[in-house]
């Protein structure tokens, strides 16, 4: 696919209200939806427009995106468009069965809940409230039971890190089909103190790699591109040019701001003002971001930074340079070797 044309997957923050107090919520959700959301109408615009974009595939996310009561009209709307459309609930009592249903028969093509420790009392109090562990094992056995495919995300951070194994073992456990491996950026209510270190992310990689060799469920990981890196080191499949913030991918918050990601903070653009696809197309931010020639330090060096590039998400939340090396990357380049 030729990023520069069109987008692989775009996401949308339908929402920031939610009833979760997340640690590490990019978007500080707050209870109560905020006046200045898309409307109903807005909405079902936005998808057309992702939809005239050329990107297959639109995730609904939050917040929560079930405080919506317009979010199966958007989903029929995108699956009526040729859209795979995708969501992603919060574990709360909003997401029951017959609202899974519901979503399901507008055309549903995939739910994503978020499980970040094996254990109900580490998980409960990295989400800030009780009984989140078993309501997203609830949410995912009524996924499973209805015949919607399950993706679970888990948030790779300095209080879970070493549980990697476990974690894999109760992920696999619920029947997934997906295992999405995000490593925490430092933005919203997530400090830089929660971040593991370069070392200790190497490490995560090279174990989760050995899980792939064995686990029922594909592994990908957000923000973790260099990820890449060590497949192609150890598998020796290295070919390609894999997504990124502003590569293949783009964020669309709760107001129509456009951005690279939803854990980078540089709006491109707003839908209300300009077509999705132009903004993801010719905006200077988005097209630099898809020129590894701009990259810098240890990035702009790396023979991977085609296949990778880093976290640029990252970079900007470390140095306020989206184009700035990943600080999570323990890389040596060989050409920076070569001047050493």
């Amino acid at each position: 696919m030729d990023f520069n044309a069109k987008p692989a997957v775009v996401i949308w923050e339908v929402t920031q209200a939610c009833g979760l107090a997340c640690v590490h919520c990019r978007a500080e959700a707050r209870p109560r939806r905020d006046p200045r959301e898309l409307s109903t109408e807005e909405g079902l615009g936005l998808v057309d427009q992702v939809a005239d974009s050329g990107a297959p595939l639109l995730v609904l996310t939050g917040g929560d995106p079930m405080e919506r009561p317009d979010l199966e009209a958007f989903v029929h709307r995108g699956v009526s468009r040729g859209l795979h459309v995708a969501l992603s609930p919060s574990a709360t009592a909003k997401a029951t069965r017959p609202a899974l249903l519901a979503l399901k028969a507008a055309g549903l093509h995939r739910v994503a809940v978020s499980l970040d420790s094996h254990l109900e009392k580490n998980h409960d109090a990295f989400r800030r409230v009780a009984g989140s562990y078993r309501r997203t094992l609830e949410i995912a056995r009524d996924a499973r039971e209805i015949g919607l495919p399950l993706q679970v995300g888990t948030t790779i951070c300095a209080l879970n890190f070493r549980d990697l194994e476990a974690m894999a073992e109760s992920v696999g456990a619920l029947g997934v089909v997906l295992w999405s491996v995000f490593f925490l950026v430092p933005t919203g209510r997530a400090g830089a103190g929660l971040m593991i270190s370069a070392a200790e992310c190497e490490d995560v990689l090279n174990r989760l790699y050995d899980l792939s060799r064995r686990a029922p469920f594909a592994i990908k990981t957000t923000e973790g591109l260099h990820y890449r890196r060590i497949v192609a080191e150890r598998a020796g499949r290295r070919s390609g040019s894999g997504i990124n913030d502003g590569k293949g991918f783009a964020f669309i918050s709760h107001r129509g701001d456009v951005f690279p990601s939803g854990f980078l903070p540089a709006s491109a653009g707003n839908v209300r003002e300009q077509p999705f696809g132009s903004i993801y197309r010719d905006s200077p931010i988005f097209r630099s971001l898809r020129d590894p020639s701009r990259l810098k330090g240890r990035c702009g060096a790396c023979e991977f930074k085609a296949l990778c590039g880093g976290s640029r998400a990252r970079a900007y939340a470390a140095t306020g340079d989206m184009l700035a090396e990943d600080p999570l990357c323990a890389h040596i380049p060989q050409l920076q070797e070569s001047r050493s």
